[in-house]
């Protein structure tokens, strides 16, 4: 059997009608890239009410929305930002970029997530922010978050790049921070057909200050510039795709949710390392990964068997060039470090069959003697 990590196409299968019909639309319309166009505002009005915040900004992508969420916060040069090495380079990148300094705490090895308990002795006089990560589409710990971040009158940005859909204690990914930033890239659980990203926030004036740095600085008045800025405007043709996958991403996420519990079931005892969901938490399972010291050569049998996999991440963000000055070397975030060496990511997206899943489980349960056991 192949099971492939990802199927973007049969995402297209799916829609292909509607998705047709949207671009074409677009495409007739003769209007392709513009602040505030038709369809990138559907959508940020749509993402607004899923999301329940006052404001949903489009933006050329997620690296870009979290770039645009510092400066729009007042992050530059002398600041810290407390934040993990666990992670996708984009969280790092660009505190870096804005002139800030990274300082990275370790993560929950439960969760992988930013651990609470290690923030708030890594707050100094020039601490400015903590960027918690909802990695894999589970949401840190908010609680403990903002209870640290008002003792010490820090702002809190949300990476929620991996986290549509995600909720904690009712309230989704995006709402407890100053602002928040989204992933829509391709493989994300809505993804575009391409780049897109999107800012949230409940302040008006952080937003006012995001759709004018998305544009060149360009605030109320065309060529008139209220600050440094950048091109980040979303095409209306991402606009148009992701509303057409928008109908469906509670569905597609319960689908997920789904693969997750097959998973949980088949492989508990199997003396892997499970996820876990937190007590108040609704997972978006945008990766399902495991643990287990025999990480490499489990890969190597799911590959022999048909079954991709991913590692997502093999070399924390402190041990790479650009990065090292900021940490602490090897040894210094043990949990990270570990958790680098033997995570692996199983499929799970929205068009996995369900007994492909169970064979994906089958073939783990298989290399770890647990399968011939039960038999």
């Amino acid at each position: 059997m192949r099971v492939p990590f990802y199927n973007i196409k049969a995402q297209y299968d799916e829609l292909h009608a509607e998705l047709d019909s949207a671009v074409h639309d677009v495409l007739s319309s003769g209007t392709y890239t513009i602040s505030g166009g038709t369809v990138c505002s559907a959508l940020e009005k749509d993402l607004s009410s899923l999301l329940d915040v006052r404001h949903a900004i489009s933006v050329h992508s997620g690296t870009d929305a979290l770039r645009i969420m510092l400066d729009a916060a007042g992050i530059g040069r002398g600041d810290e930002v407390i934040t993990t090495a666990f992670t996708f380079v984009a969280s790092v990148e660009t505190i870096v970029q804005a002139g800030a300094t990274p300082i990275f705490v370790d993560i929950d090895p439960r969760t992988f997530n930013i651990d609470p308990s290690a923030i708030e002795a890594a707050v100094t006089p020039r601490t400015k922010a903590i960027m918690p990560i909802h990695l894999f589409g589970q949401m840190v710990d908010t609680d403990a978050i903002q209870t640290i971040a008002e003792k010490h009158g820090l702002v809190v940005l949300e990476d929620a790049a991996q986290a549509v859909g995600a909720t904690r204690h009712g309230k989704a990914a995006g709402k407890f921070g100053l602002s928040a930033g989204f992933s829509f890239y391709v493989t994300k659980n809505l993804g575009a057909a391409g780049d897109a990203g999107l800012i949230v926030t409940n302040d008006d004036a952080v937003a006012e200050k995001c759709r004018a740095i998305r544009v060149h600085g360009m605030g109320r008045e065309r060529y008139h510039y209220d600050c440094l800025g950048y091109t980040s405007r979303m095409d209306e043709i991402q606009a148009a795709v992701l509303r057409v996958k928008l109908n469906r991403l509670s569905a597609w996420n319960l689908h997920r949710s789904r693969i997750a519990e097959i998973y949980t079931a088949a492989l508990g005892g199997s003396g892997v390392t499970l996820p876990i969901t937190c007590r108040g938490n609704v997972h978006a399972w945008h990766q399902y990964t495991i643990r287990t010291p025999g990480r490499d050569a489990l890969q190597e049998r799911l590959k022999a068997e048909g079954v991709d996999s991913a590692i997502f991440y093999p070399v924390p963000i402190h041990f790479h060039a650009p990065y090292r000055r900021f940490g602490g070397g090897e040894g210094s975030l043990p949990v990270t470090e570990a958790c680098a060496k033997d995570v692996l990511s199983l499929p799970i997206h929205q068009h996995l069959p369900l007994d492909h899943a169970a064979y994906v489980a089958e073939q783990v349960l298989a290399f770890t003697g647990v399968l011939a056991a039960r038999r």
